[in-house]
Formats: structure tokens, C-alpha cells, sequence
């Protein structure tokens, strides 16, 4: 299989709305209608005839003005850092200290967790719909930039019946606009690109969970890998020993007492075995799930990943200081509390009545020409938008609410995970100084039962013991390894803490 290289500096799996094309679109057929007389055109003077002077005059100011606002609203999204602002993304650096560039690997040697958490980034089915928020997002900041269409009606009457001397056909014409739209205008738009960046963080963070996810993933597999070995190297030395005590009971050597201690020492450690690899396959088929690889895919991991034995604490102040402007969580959630916080004020503007203009010209059957101006206002009697305001209102509190308990939970973590690796330093140290002893007790006790002054039982309790202590080291090994990723999360800094993490 040829090695595959991975681009990281273009986006992927992103899907964008191109607005600017579209604007860009809509701009030239504009130039291109007003540069040649049509269809409109011809209808719109032979309409503006029967309108005074005074009106057509206001109707042009009013129009001009729409057109003002939605050039505006169209140079907001053409403008760099506005709605077409860039989505924010993880940089593979922080997950290795590499130049950002191509990354290629051979599957023939395996991946390392950089390697796994770099194509959980690009592959991950789940991060392929959590992506697709943006879209929502974008979608619902170009609604939010949308004026009222202006309302035209026209009507005719033909004379039909009665005394139809001196009478023609009576005709309306009247165009109106619902301008108190443009009040909560501003505020609906920055609701909506704050929302645009609020949901870019927290894809961000989403992203960022699922690579140390899968960094961690990696070395769940290298653990139980090792301890399926150990497993294994002791059930194979004690069915060699229970084939051999048979042999001897067989010759009247041992006993049957000895025969019956080996067999349950024997069983006891295949059923360990059995249960370890049940553990090691289901983490296989969890990180071919996180990767997004299909269950059958075996993945092949590296050479010489090892698991940490100690990792340096670092300063809990330093992670502690800074951390609301450095977890993607809490960022998101103040764009959050941006984006409602913009919402309520358009609510308090909403609560202004809606009013619109319309301009009308008129002529009854007797041929009489009128020409006026009708303004239609809501009156904010039963609803005056309240039920929206404290729906807003409530979710604005909700959010800042919110955001007060990540970011005191995210302490809390950072104190826990740094609490768990005081601990599981000392308990990884205090397993492996135990070793020696237990493995010179095994020695001791075979000895023993070479000389005749033990009895078997001893020495594959003896056994049984040292096996479980192994497998207990691993164990905690695994265990300072979910800490320093919890670490790592509470405090959304990448800390390159150990060398046996940074394994090439």
C-alpha cells in the first residue's frame, strides 16, 4: 500500500455559502436593466404619470434609501471579517510541534496519536455533521439581512349595469413599504454574525475533544495491548506447568492437591486473558469508530509508543490564568451571549409599532382623479412583543448562567485532573518498586518447591500475584494517561508534559 499524505493548509469538509459571487452576480444584471429600456421600465413611468410631483419626488427618497440599505448590507458581506468571516479551525501544531504543512505517512509502519488525531479531524463522521451548523448559521445571517418586499396593488372597475351615462371604468393603483422594519435591522444582523462565530467555536471545541480523544484512543490500545501480552506469557507458563504436573501425578511424583492448585491457577489466569482481550478488541473497533474507519479496518499502530510512567505537573496557576480566553467553549459561549444579548435588543426595537406608507392614485366611474398618501399603524394594545422580550430576555440569562458554570467547572477540573496525577504518580512508583519484590518472591517460592519446602499452592499464588501486579501498573499507566488528557481539556492547552507523549 503506497503512503497517503494529508493537506492541511485548505479547508475541508467545510462548506461555505459564497456570497460574494452572488452579489457580485446580482450587481451586473442590475447595470445591465438600468443601461438598456425594458419592460419595467416602460410600466414603472407610464405608473409614475398619475403620481404629483411632490410624491414621486418623496417615493424616490424612500426608494433611494432601501437601496442604500441593502447596499450596505451587501458590502457588510463582502467585507473581510464580517459574515464571510473564516471559520475557525484547529491547527494540527497543537497536537505536534511541526511546521503546519503535509503530513504523510505510511500505513505499512503505522500511525502514532498525532497521526490518529489529525485523521479523526478530516475523517470523523460525527465532525461532518457537526460541521454542517455553520451552513445553518450562514443561512440564518443572510435572513437576517432581508428587507420586507414593497407591497403594489392595482385594481379596476368596469361599469356594467345602471345609469351609465358620463361614466368610464374607475381604477387603483397604490405602492407602499413596511419601513419600521428597518428598525430592529442592525441589531438582527449582529445577532446573527455573532451567532455565525459562536457556532465556528464550537466546532472548534468539538474538534479539539475529538482529536485528544483520539490521541487517547491510541495509547487505550497500546495498554491493553501490553496487558493481553502479559496475559498471555502467564497462561502459557501455567498450562505448561499444569501439562507437566500431570505428567507428574501420572508417575506418582505429585499429588492430585498439586495438580488441583496449578489447574485453578491455570483457569483463573484464562479467564483474565479472556476478559483482556474482549477489552482490547472493543477499544480496536473504538478507535477504527473515532478515526471514521469502517469495524473491519484493522489499524496499525507504530512501533515503540510507550506509556508515561511519570508526567511533570505544571503550574496551576499558569493553566488556571487565562483559561476563559483560552477554552473554545467559553469563547463560543460569549459570542453566544453576544449574539442574544443583539437578539434582545431587537426585540426592544420590534416593540415598536408597525407601521408602513403607501401612495395611492385613484379615479372613480365619474372620471375624477385623486391622488394621497395612507399610513398604516399597528396599535399595541394586547401585543406589544412581550412574550417574545422575556423569551429573549430568559435566554440571555440562561446563557450567562451557562457560561458561569463551564467556567467554574472548568477549574474545578484542572484541579481534579492536576489532583489525579499527584496520585497516580505515586501509585504507578509504588506498584513498580513492588515488582522486584514480588518477582523475587516467585523465585524464592519455585525454590522452595525444588527443595521440598513449599508446597505448590504458594508459589502460583505467588504467580497469580505478580501477574496482577504487572497488568495494575499498566492500568495506572492508562489512568496518568486519562488524566493528562483531562488536563489537557479542562485547561485547552496542549501540554507536551512528558517524552514518552511526544514519541515520534
Amino acid at each position: 500500500m503506497p503512503g497517503l499524505e494529508i493537506q492541511f493548509d485548505r479547508p475541508h469538509a467545510t462548506r461555505d455559502l459564497d456570497v460574494v459571487p452572488v452579489v457580485q452576480r446580482i450587481e451586473r444584471r442590475l447595470t445591465n436593466a438600468r443601461s438598456r429600456p425594458g419592460v419595467f421600465q416602460r410600466y414603472s413611468s407610464s405608473a409614475m404619470r398619475f403620481v404629483p410631483t411632490r410624491f414621486q419626488i418623496f417615493f424616490g427618497c424612500l426608494l433611494t434609501f432601501a437601496v442604500a440599505i441593502a447596499a450596505v448590507r451587501a458590502q457588510s458581506e463582502m467585507r473581510p471579517g464580517a459574515a464571510r468571516e473564516a471559520p475557525v479551525r484547529i491547527p494540527t501544531t497543537r497536537f505536534e510541534r511541526r511546521p503546519l504543512g503535509p503530513l504523510s505517512f505510511d500505513p505499512r509502519k503505522g500511525i502514532g496519536p498525532d497521526e490518529a488525531a489529525t485523521i479523526a479531524l478530516y475523517s470523523n463522521p460525527a465532525l461532518r455533521a457537526i460541521r454542517d451548523r455553520r451552513g445553518l448559521a450562514v443561512a440564518q445571517l443572510i435572513q437576517a439581512g432581508i428587507l420586507p418586499n414593497p407591497v403594489v396593488a392595482y385594481a379596476r372597475d368596469y361599469v356594467t349595469g345602471g345609469n351609465t351615462v358620463g361614466t368610464v371604468d374607475a381604477y387603483s393603483f397604490s405602492a407602499g413599504w413596511e419601513f419600521s422594519a428597518l428598525i430592529p435591522f442592525l441589531p438582527k444582523q449582529t445577532a446573527a454574525r455573532k451567532n455565525v462565530r459562536s457556532v465556528d467555536l464550537d466546532i472548534a471545541w468539538q474538534e479539539w475533544q475529538v482529536a485528544e480523544n483520539a490521541r487517547a484512543a491510541v495509547y487505550r490500545v497500546v495498554a491493553l495491548g501490553e496487558q493481553v501480552t502479559r496475559a498471555r506469557e502467564a497462561n502459557r507458563g501455567l498450562q505448561e506447568s499444569a501439562d507437566a504436573m500431570r505428567e507428574a501425578v501420572n508417575v506418582h511424583e505429585k499429588t492430585m492437591l498439586d495438580l488441583a492448585a496449578v489447574d485453578s491457577a491455570s483457569q483463573d489466569s484464562r479467564a483474565t486473558m479472556l476478559a483482556l482481550e474482549q477489552d482490547f478488541e472493543r477499544q480496536q473497533l473504538g478507535l477504527d469508530k473515532i478515526l471514521g474507519l469502517a469495524p473491519e479496518t484493522k489499524v496499525r499502530l507504530r512501533s515503540g509508543i510507550s506509556l508515561p510512567t511519570h508526567l511533570d505537573l505544571p503550574n496551576e496557576h499558569d493553566l488556571l490564568d487565562g483559561i476563559e480566553t483560552r477554552r473554545l467553549d467559553l469563547l463560543g459561549l460569549r459570542q453566544g451571549y453576544a449574539s442574544q444579548d443583539a437578539t434582545v435588543r431587537a426585540a426592544i426595537l420590534a416593540q415598536f409599532p408597525k407601521m408602513s406608507v403607501a401612495f395611492t392614485r385613484a379615479s372613480d366611474t365619474t372620471n375624477v382623479h385623486t391622488s394621497g398618501v395612507s399610513a398604516t399603524v399597528d396599535v399595541p394594545i394586547f401585543d406589544r412583543n412581550q412574550g417574545v422580550l422575556a423569551t429573549e430576555r430568559a435566554t440571555r440569562q440562561k446563557l450567562l448562567d451557562e457560561y458561569n458554570q463551564r467556567a467554574f467547572e472548568a477549574r474545578s477540573d484542572v484541579a481534579m485532573a492536576l489532583a489525579d496525577i499527584r496520585s497516580l504518580n505515586r501509585q504507578v512508583a509504588a506498584a513498580e518498586e513492588a515488582l522486584p519484590v514480588l518477582e523475587r518472591l516467585v523465585n524464592s517460592a519455585q525454590t522452595a518447591i525444588e527443595q521440598g519446602n513449599a508446597d505448590v499452592l504458594s508459589y502460583y499464588t505467588a504467580r497469580s500475584n505478580l501477574l496482577q501486579k504487572r497488568i495494575q501498573v499498566i492500568k495506572l499507566q492508562e489512568q496518568l494517561l486519562e488524566a493528562h488528557t483531562a488536563l489537557e481539556i479542562a485547561s485547552g492547552r496542549y501540554l507536551p508534559s512528558n517524552a514518552a507523549l511526544n514519541a515520534k
